[in-house]
């Protein structure tokens, strides 16, 4: 090797500098031959890059979703190509349900050869075209020269639009190949489109003349609290949200309502304003009629076309919009008067209906009183994860993390790691069956490996719990395919040298919880448990009203 050359960088050295230049502190991975040049580059930037290492890549993907959720910025996970790329799947899935802006950084096959479906190892047909129908933009790095500024571009993508996963494959002699010391500097650019002033005033109007305002709040207003908060007081108006709008208000506020309440609200809404959710869902199910006229806001135009389509659709950022109503408000309309006895006496009642799902509105109690403020929790699909989505109160921003309509069982542990990395200075809880734990609670050992103090919390009943009951009460006790036969399960987080606790009541849960946020060290907590009170009929509730005849 000449002088010269022995200069120059390599490909997977200026993509590493590319995402040191964007942020990237940490990348959640698990290293394979095709990736080999990118690690070694990982390696010589030294402390510029934390790397994470997982027993299996699903958790890659899954730790960065979390880093994601638990912050609003991005996150990357890299892999290798074939089975460490599909191993990932359901993690992008999942990113791309709740539009986490997770960047997945995969290996392929030597350039020269992929899609000649030769038998190269880890070889799939159409990695690409996969990788595109899981995220919102995906591309190959086909030239050395390509590598900086195709990491450049995936970064604008993910601050663009409207937040879901993106991803890049670099083959391995891409990778290791050199290139000249020129590379583009990053950008970033946030696209906010432009508002339609029409559309804004007209809201602001029928939101001043409404009797019932409603507002429903989803992931798309993470980012804008104060502002819901502002307008929410503004109008005396309820909000809810059912998974990921839980903690855009905190659920001590007077208007705070859980998906319940707003399902006894809806009757008499007249106005209801979507931020940042999918408000087909609950018109669908609860019902519309000629007297409730929708407001949606939303950064995706797409999310205007689907059905029903709403009265008022406005293309922007939730905290952009939402701050231009509220200045239009303060010119249109007085303010009217609180409703706080009126919201105190619907609280009441759905709490009286929701006194029946035990044990879990126990455990759940425990919980709350256990987890500081600004503690997070993670909901997984178990008996106490879906009554959390209606019952635990929430009290701020991405403090509630749930995998919302992809319904991701077993991502809890792995997800809640990643939580904790983005967030080490709060404590962490994932709550899990002893089904979805099953997942990946060999991330035990990566917990241990890197210090992160996650608290996994299992409800283990010997069942997949939901469809037992299911096959029970829906197919006359015809139970196949859901029992379990689990581990001691204190012997095995010693085995991972993870403190173990078991706990047999709610005062039990309490005290192990108080003890492992003490510690700040990872913590397993079995809750032996039996059959719980059927969630369904309190979440799944019907219409209440219907379009009137022409």
């Amino acid at each position: 090797m000449n002088v010269a050359s022995s200069l120059q960088k390599t490909c997977a050295e200026q993509v590493v500098e590319a995402l040191v230049a964007h942020g990237t502190r940490t990348i959640f991975c698990l290293p394979g031959v095709q990736n080999d040049g990118f690690f070694n580059a990982l390696f010589d930037a030294g402390d510029a890059i934390r790397a994470v290492h997982v027993r299996h890549e699903q958790a890659a993907g899954y730790m960065a979703l979390g880093a994601a959720l638990a912050t609003g910025k991005p996150a990357v996970y890299s892999v290798v190509p074939g089975p460490g790329f599909l191993n990932t799947a359901t993690a992008l899935a999942t990113a791309f349900s709740t539009n986490a802006p997770v960047f997945c950084l995969t290996g392929q096959i030597a350039s020269r050869l992929i899609d000649r479906g030769i038998g190269m190892l880890h070889e799939i047909p159409k990695q690409l075209e996969i990788l595109r129908t899981l995220t919102k933009w995906a591309d190959r790095v086909s030239a050395p020269e390509e590598g900086a500024q195709k990491v450049n571009e995936a970064f604008e993508r993910l601050a663009s639009g409207r937040p879901r996963p993106v991803g890049l494959e670099i083959p391995p002699d891409i990778l290791t190949a050199p290139v000249g010391p020129e590379k583009p500097a990053p950008r970033l650019y946030l696209d906010d489109p432009a508002l339609d002033e029409d559309a804004l005033g007209r809201a602001a109007r029928l939101l001043a003349e409404a009797r019932n305002p409603l507002i429903l709040v989803g992931g798309g207003a993470q980012d804008a609290a104060a502002e819901v908060k502002l307008l929410a007081e503004r109008l005396e108006a309820p909000v809810f949200a059912y998974r990921m709008g839980r903690g855009v208000l905190d659920s001590r506020h007077h208007l705070s309502l859980t998906l319940p309440a707003a399902h006894h609200f809806w009757k008499k809404c007249d106005v209801l304003l979507s931020v940042g959710a999918r408000a087909q869902a609950r018109q669908l199910n609860w019902g519309v009629d000629d007297d409730l006229k929708v407001i949606q806001i939303d950064i995706d135009a797409e999310e205007m076309e689907r059905t029903p389509t709403p009265a008022i659709p406005i293309v922007g950022r939730a905290k952009t919009v939402l701050q231009r109503l509220i200045d239009a408000l303060e010119r249109v309309g007085s303010r009217p008067q609180s409703r706080a006895d009126e919201m105190g006496a619907l609280k009441a009642k759905v709490a009286d209906e929701l006194a029946a799902l035990q044990p879990q509105i126990q455990y759940l109690e425990a919980i709350r009183a256990a987890l500081p403020e600004e503690g997070i929790f993670l909901d997984e699909l178990t008996q106490v994860g879906y009554v959390s989505r209606i019952a635990m109160p929430v009290y701020g921003p991405r403090t509630f993390i749930s995998s919302g309509y992809q319904g991701t069982l077993g991502w809890g542990l792995a997800t809640a790691l990643g939580v904790k990395v983005a967030r080490p200075e709060v404590p962490v809880v994932s709550v899990n069956g002893d089904g979805g734990f099953g997942y990946t609670l060999q991330e035990l050992s990566t917990a241990v490996r890197h210090k992160i103090g996650v608290i996994a919390v299992v409800f283990s009943d010997g069942a997949y719990g939901n469809v037992r009951r299911m096959q029970q009460e829906l197919y006359g006790n015809r139970v196949i395919a859901t029992d379990l036969v689990n581990p001691d399960w204190l012997k095995l987080a010693d085995s991972f040298g993870v403190a173990g606790q078991r706990a047999r009541s709610p005062a039990e849960l309490e005290a192990a919880l108080r003890r492992a946020i003490a510690a700040d060290a990872p913590a397993l907590i079995e809750v032996p448990c039996g059959p719980m009170a059927d969630p369904w009929p309190h979440i799944e509730r019907g219409k209440v009203r219907s379009r009137k005849a022409a």
